[in-house]
């Protein structure tokens, strides 16, 4: 008999931002200052009338278990909500409702992929993606993508990636770590190769209604059957309604696809939580002006911000027109002194912002961006100031 663990278990890195999130919250509990532009999730709470549902299915002891994808009528309202804000027909048994958009993705590669099948990632990428995919026995595949092309995969570069290996290309849009969103036309093009090499794209829109400057989120399974057939479009609660720690996602799947990933569902966790499930009714069903107030709010910080990094010296960004982050481009930085020793990386330029100047930011070499960092702005504005003065304190006192 052996003891030793896992290979596969043992190979998966550590989120990075998680590790800053939780050394932030340590120095808080310390009684410092910290601010934390690290966020993943949306400073808001969860609105009052999705709340309250929470608390009407606790009274009506709607506690039990639910169909292991998810209860019909919550697949229903996913269905509804996919025809009218994505022009998406997807019907109820082509829904899977999941443990948040982490677990649909790992549901989906667990459906698709078999042992050595390659999957295409444009980078920058959210750190998660590959981990994902090694855990379902596939080979992450990274296409850099650079600023000059707004960190957008070009339908040239996916069709030099692909061979005989290649499953899925995974598509963020708007995008974490960049905050840049796919146009309908480079989606097209896109369409066109997925189409042609016959391979499926995981088409992640978590952030899909935080769009900023009259940018338009386009699902690309709307562009034509044929794209359709071979897309599966991941999405959930977390971002558009504030409801991160609901933890519940969805995907809308061709229906092999969405059969095999229940039934894998229905072995490793079963049904989604009861009662998030009947919150994420009211959410998709009930009132959505919290939705645009939300975003509202994102966008003042997103100009700010914005603003304050183009005046910054040794750093640079582009804009971003989706998701709450901006990509900022420390490379000057890091060539430069601090304290007589030069920045060196990334991480160093985050421990030095963390432990000298009470500044938590994310550095990006996970992301597959070893001269960036990712700055959120899902804080409030008060921080976001506090925060950048001292960021601009650092980058002055380089030599």
């Amino acid at each position: 008999m052996s003891t030793s663990l896992s290979v596969k278990g043992m190979a998966v890195k550590p989120s990075s931002t998680l590790a800053i999130t939780a050394k932030a919250k340590e120095l808080r509990a310390k009684g410092i200052d910290v601010v934390g532009f690290g966020a993943g999730e949306p400073d808001f709470d969860t609105p009052e009338n999705i709340r309250n549902s929470a608390v009407e299915a606790l009274d009506r002891g709607f506690t039990k278990y639910t169909a292991a994808a998810g209860m019909p009528e919550l697949r229903k309202a996913i269905s509804k909500k996919f025809a009218e804000r994505n022009h998406l027909e997807y019907a109820p048994e082509q829904i899977v409702v999941s443990n948040g958009g982490k677990h649909a993705l790992a549901n989906i590669f667990q459906a698709i992929l078999n042992p050595g099948d390659e999957v295409i990632i444009p980078s920058p990428c959210w750190l998660s993606y590959p981990e994902i995919v090694k855990l379902a026995d596939g080979v992450p595949v990274f296409v850099r993508c650079s600023a000059e092309q707004s960190f957008k995969i070009t339908p040239e570069q996916l069709a030099n990636a692909c061979n005989e290996k290649t499953k899925a290309l995974i598509l963020n849009s708007p995008n974490n770590p960049t905050g840049m969103v796919y146009t309908k036309d480079e989606l097209k093009a896109l369409a066109k190769v997925i189409v042609e090499k016959d391979i499926y794209v995981v088409s992640d829109e978590i952030y899909e209604v935080l769009v900023y400057d009259g940018t338009e989120q386009v699902s690309i399974a709307s562009l034509g059957d044929d794209i359709y057939a071979h897309t599966i479009t991941c999405n959930g609660m977390a971002k558009a309604y504030a409801m991160t720690g609901w933890r519940i996602g969805y995907t809308g799947a061709p229906l092999p696809v969405a059969k095999v990933m229940a039934s894998i569902q229905s072995h490793q966790t079963s049904n989604p939580n009861s009662i998030a499930q009947y919150a994420s009714i009211e959410a998709l069903n009930g009132p959505q002006e919290s939705i645009l107030a939300m975003r509202n709010e994102f966008d003042k910080r997103r100009v700010y911000m914005s603003g304050r990094i183009a005046k910054m010296p040794h750093v640079s960004a582009l804009v971003p027109k989706g998701a709450f982050y901006v990509f900022v481009n420390v490379s000057e930085a890091l060539s430069m002194k601090h304290n007589g020793e030069t920045v060196g990386t990334v991480a160093n330029l985050a421990k030095i912002l963390i432990e000298e100047y009470q500044t938590a930011v994310i550095p990006c070499a996970d992301f597959g961006a070893d001269d960036h960092i990712r700055l959120s702005y899902a804080i409030s504005m008060e921080q976001i100031a506090k925060g950048l003065d001292r960021i601009e304190k650092f980058l002055k006192s380089l030599k």
